[in-house]
């Protein structure tokens, strides 16, 4: 009986160390990595000065004693420092450093610390705020660099390391994987964010992220918080990205952009049906600029584009970046879905102002009676010369009230004004009866539609059965 024992527990042993030594096996091992490429990647530090007009109380100008202390308070003009932290690497044996613009924006003095506890005093080459990237320079020589590596070779679940100074910890390392690629976040319509759970704190900002072979992939960037700390949600920006922003601010200081002008929107599957695409690739146009190139070129609200100088584009988000390295002044082909049919234009790409455009708000009307559209679930009206003057359309009918679920569901709000089915243009109630009659009952179709807030965009909805 004890032998029998022995045996089993010799085998329970065995298992178990097997299995240690598989485990151990498929863990990878970060320490060659870090030894050898964490020498190129150094500390931040800058300096801003916040000026205040001390002794004046932090009082509302309507306060009846603001007065009192503005005339008879001491103004004496007093002048603060305020420190920040981020972190960077170095891309060249000379001294220029990669890191984000926001980690060095309004500073007034940036100082630069190697891992050898050598200091430098940096200057700004160029920062774009666009990317968030921002290329530094130091006057050093023989300094160890980064390897640039392929992002584009990245796959989801793949091990990356950071290392960065979060919280001011220098040289701190910590690993995740790959959670997704090329996602797009607000306000940030130029990068295909990398999305990782490695754990990034503030001080991360402009730090270098390795894929296992020690090569850079991205630059950390931003995280998704709402404890102010790590939730295992950071982006990174794509080296690659990074890369043609870092060369074009070496020569120039500046980035230069190319634009075609015009509003786009995400193709759902529901609008993707009302047009007849068989599949939700593409980019919805549901504006274009007034005098733009893509006007120049004939492309219209409604058309979904399929391709820009022979690049797919599968989602929304894949337009702004392709336009955007695209070199204004170049003539390039656009392919496009319109009435059923693929068609190709050829457009001269415009420059990008250094600044956005800001969307206008425009205030919408109250006025006027409605009329039930059942088939919509929307009780609309037509608008007056003074209203379509007012709001700068050539037509179009004012939603009165939301009547059905769909249209509810779809984000329709009182005071939008429905301006298109598809690509024709609303003038008139009965011309909107008149389209709504060739419509087949259960069919999608797709409403442009000019928001309160003064955005235009697409939204499809699902015709009942009546």
């Amino acid at each position: 009986m004890s032998s029998r024992v022995s045996l089993l527990l010799f085998g329970w042993l065995s298992g178990f160390m097997l299995s240690l030594s598989v485990c151990a096996k498929e863990l990878p091992d970060f320490t060659e990595l870090v030894e050898k490429q964490g020498g190129a990647v150094v500390n931040i530090s800058t300096t801003q000065i916040v000026r205040d007009t001390g002794g004046l109380p932090n009082l509302p100008e309507g306060d009846p004693f603001y007065e009192f202390f503005r005339r008879f308070a001491p103004q004496v003009p007093r002048e603060q420092e305020s420190q920040s932290l981020g972190s960077g690497f170095i891309i060249s044996t000379d001294g220029y450093i990669m890191t984000n613009a926001h980690v060095v924006d309004h500073a007034e003095k940036i100082t630069v610390r190697l891992t050898d506890k050598r200091e430098f005093s940096a200057k700004v080459i160029g920062a774009d705020k666009r990317t968030d990237v921002a290329l530094l320079k130091i006057e050093a020589t023989g300094l160890p660099r980064i390897t640039v590596g392929d992002p584009n070779k990245l796959k989801v679940g793949e091990w990356v390391v950071a290392i960065g100074s979060p919280f001011g910890f220098d040289s701190s390392v910590t690993a995740g994987i790959v959670s997704a690629k090329g996602r797009s976040l607000p306000q940030d319509n130029f990068v295909p964010f990398i999305q990782t759970d490695v754990a990034i704190n503030p001080g991360n900002s402009g730090g270098p992220l390795f894929n296992m072979n020690g090569e850079v992939v991205g630059i950390n960037s931003q995280i998704y918080t709402r404890s102010g700390g790590s939730m295992g949600l950071s982006f990174a920006i794509p080296i690659d990205v990074a890369t043609q922003v870092a060369d074009q601010l070496r020569r120039t200081g500046k980035v230069i952009r190319g634009r075609i002008g015009v509003v786009i929107q995400e193709l759902t599957r529901e609008l993707a049906d009302s047009f007849g695409l068989a599949k939700p690739n593409g980019a919805l146009v549901s504006k274009v600029e007034k005098g733009g190139a893509a006007e120049k070129a004939g492309i219209e609200a409604s058309d979904v584009i399929l391709k820009f100088d022979g690049k797919l584009v599968n989602s929304s988000g894949d337009l702004p970046r392709i336009v955007a390295a695209t070199k204004p002044g170049s003539t390039v082909s656009v392919e496009l879905w319109r009435k059923g049919a693929v068609k190709v234009v050829n457009v001269v790409v415009a420059l990008m102002p250094d600044e956005a455009n800001l969307a206008q708000t425009e205030k919408k009307s109250e006025d006027g009676g409605g009329e039930l559209i059942s088939r919509l679930g929307l009780a609309v009206s037509e608008l007056s010369k003074e209203e379509l003057q007012d709001l700068q359309v050539a037509g179009g009918l004012l939603v009165q009230e939301i009547k059905g679920n769909a249209a509810r569901a779809a984000g329709l709000q009182r005071g939008d004004v429905v301006l298109a089915i598809g690509n024709m243009q609303i003038r008139s109630l009965k011309q909107f009866h008149e389209i709504l009659k060739q419509v087949p009952k259960g069919h999608n179709i797709a409403l442009l539609v000019r928001h309160g807030d003064g955005s235009i965009s697409y939204s499809a909805i699902k015709l009942d059965e009546k």
